[in-house]
């Protein structure tokens, strides 16, 4: 299913917000990245932080698909 942006952008606020679902987001570089639970989401960029303290942060350019499932 193809949406906009900005619901693309409510959408991915919404479930990282919900700490219940596992998110695997496909990058245009061809990367795949599984955030874990400790996510948020500032401004237009995803935020995860790991278990060890490493921190990333993902613009929503980037972002090619995303999958959304429940934990």
């Amino acid at each position: 299913m193809r949406v906009t942006d900005n619901e693309f952008r409510k959408q991915l606020r919404q479930y990282i917000d919900f700490r219940g679902i596992d998110i695997i987001l496909h990058l245009r570089d061809g990367a795949v990245v599984e955030l874990d639970k400790n996510r948020c989401m500032e401004g237009d960029v995803v935020i995860q932080n790991n278990r060890i303290g490493v921190r990333a942060s993902i613009h929503i350019a980037e972002i090619r698909r995303a999958e959304f499932f429940a934990a």
